[in-house]
């Protein structure tokens, strides 16, 4: 487990005996956007989920307590339908999920393209192997969109983080932003500020669920290609996502519509590292259409 689910006293993070029967599925644990199995994203992955229910594939992603689970159900051609559940509900999409899973593939198959095809629409993965050797997968998003904020919107979630007005980094105002899952960009004027995150679990989690929010996306710029991000997660259950691909994507596309002249055409973002989970997540908002493409490695939990 992550350390950080809200679930934690009440979800153990074992098998129970069925998933270790006979004939039950393999389900595997990968931490995406990191090479070091204590850092990243923790993710379960079940590569073949055919002839699972709904309810079961929630019961193994609570049973896991990771902040999301992907069920892969194989098709011809690369092509896969997945289906993420956080330990509450389904989610439409996830990116660290999608990284993890792809990775896992390719472990097994070889390096090369998938397709899968999800809720939130199909999404192109590419899996290659570093000189290192290390397996790096690129997710391309659904096209995206960018939404501006009404006031008392920002109001209220500033208000539930604990966080004032003079907190936020004028040059980068708050956005929705969705890539497969919709978020909320808020920018800290300060890492300080960033690095202290204590919030009102139940009263964030019914604000987001009231206008579809995924993750809170929020940001701190370090340098023009560079910025330090938190994603607070309590409608999955979790007080926070380690690393955060579906809001990785959608805060490029925030950053495109923000300065389409101006915007790096590669973004590198840190998170996890105040969780002591550090993971890297690597955004192109330049791609030929107007989705956004993110990478990053993943490796196997032992």
């Amino acid at each position: 487990m992550t350390g950080n689910t809200r679930l934690a006293g009440r979800v153990r993070a074992v098998m129970t005996s069925d998933d270790a029967a006979p004939g039950a599925p393999e389900i595997l644990r990968y931490a995406a956007f990191a090479t070091d199995p204590g850092g990243g994203n923790p993710a379960g992955v079940v590569l073949d989920a055919a002839g699972l229910s709904a309810e079961r594939m929630l019961a193994i992603a609570a049973g896991l307590g990771y902040s999301e689970t992907a069920f892969l159900t194989p098709g011809p051609g690369g092509v896969h339908t997945v289906r993420y559940f956080s330990p509450l509900a389904e989610v439409p999409f996830c990116g660290h999920a999608t990284v993890a899973s792809a990775v896992a593939l390719a472990e097994r198959v070889g390096p090369g393209h998938y397709l899968y095809r999800t809720a939130a629409g199909e999404v192109p993965v590419e899996v290659v192997k570093d000189a290192d050797g290390a397996l790096r997968a690129t997710l391309t998003s659904v096209e995206p969109y960018v939404e501006a904020v009404d006031a008392a919107d920002v109001a209220g979630a500033l208000a539930l983080l604990g966080w004032e007005g003079a907190d936020l980094d004028p040059a980068l105002p708050p956005r929705y932003a969705y890539a497969g899952a919709r978020h909320l960009v808020l920018a800290a004027a300060t890492r300080e500020r960033l690095a202290r995150l204590a919030y009102d679990f139940d009263g964030l989690a019914a604000f987001m669920t009231a206008r579809d929010l995924t993750t809170l996306q929020l940001v701190w710029r370090a340098a023009p290609d560079v910025f330090h991000v938190r994603d607070p997660f309590p409608v999955g259950g979790v007080v926070e996502d380690p690393a955060t691909g579906a809001a990785a994507a959608a805060f490029g596309a925030y950053l495109r519509a923000l300065d389409p002249d101006g915007v790096p055409p590669t973004v590198t973002l840190h998170q996890g590292e105040d969780l002591g989970r550090p993971g890297v997540l690597h955004v192109d908002p330049h791609t030929a259409s107007p989705r956004v493409r993110v990478s990053g490695a993943a490796v196997a939990i032992p």
